[in-house]
C-alpha cells in the first residue's frame, strides 16, 4: 500500500472538500435518511465553519498524490472527529487506519470519537484505529469512544 498524506485543507481546496462532502453525505444518507436538495446537491451546512472558526481544522487525505478522502476535527476539550471520509476505492486498504492515526497525531491531549448505532462498519473501524486504550459509553445516537493521545 502505498503511503498516506494527511495535510490541512486550505481555502484554496474548499471545492475538492465539498465535492468530497457530496460522496460522504451520499454514503451516510443510508444511516441517517437524507435527502439532495431541488439542486441535487446535499450541501453539508458546517462547510464553511471549516475556513472561519478557529477550532475547526479540515484535513484531505491523498495517496500518491490523488485524493482520497477527509477529516473534520473540532479541536478543543475533548478534540472530536467531527466527519471522517475514505472513498470506496481506498477502505480496506489501510488508508483510513493511516490517515486516522496521522490526524490524532496532530492534536494531542482527550478526544471523542462517535459513531451512529447503525453503522456497524465505522464503529468496528474506530475500535481499531484508536491507537490508545480507550473507553467507550453511549450517547442518544450510538457509541462514543473516549481517549488521550499523548503529546
Amino acid at each position: 500500500m502505498s503511503s498516506v498524506e494527511v495535510v490541512e485543507a486550505t481555502i484554496d481546496d474548499k471545492p475538492v472538500v465539498a465535492q468530497l462532502l457530496e460522496l460522504y453525505c451520499h454514503d451516510f444518507s443510508v444511516f441517517n435518511g437524507a435527502d439532495i436538495g431541488t439542486d441535487g446537491l446535499y450541501r453539508y451546512p458546517y462547510l464553511d465553519h471549516y475556513w472561519t472558526e478557529a477550532e475547526r481544522h479540515p484535513f484531505l487525505f491523498k495517496v500518491n498524490g490523488r485524493f482520497a478522502g477527509f477529516a473534520f476535527v473540532r479541536a478543543g476539550k475533548p478534540h472530536d472527529m467531527a466527519e471522517f471520509f475514505v472513498m470506496r476505492k481506498y477502505r480496506r486498504s489501510g488508508v483510513g487506519l493511516d490517515a486516522a492515526r496521522a490526524v490524532f497525531a496532530k492534536f494531542p491531549g482527550e478526544w471523542q470519537v462517535r459513531e451512529l448505532a447503525a453503522n456497524e462498519g465505522a464503529i468496528a473501524f474506530w475500535r481499531i484505529a484508536i491507537p490508545v486504550p480507550f473507553a467507550e459509553d453511549t450517547n442518544d445516537e450510538g457509541p462514543v469512544q473516549h481517549f488521550t493521545i499523548a503529546e
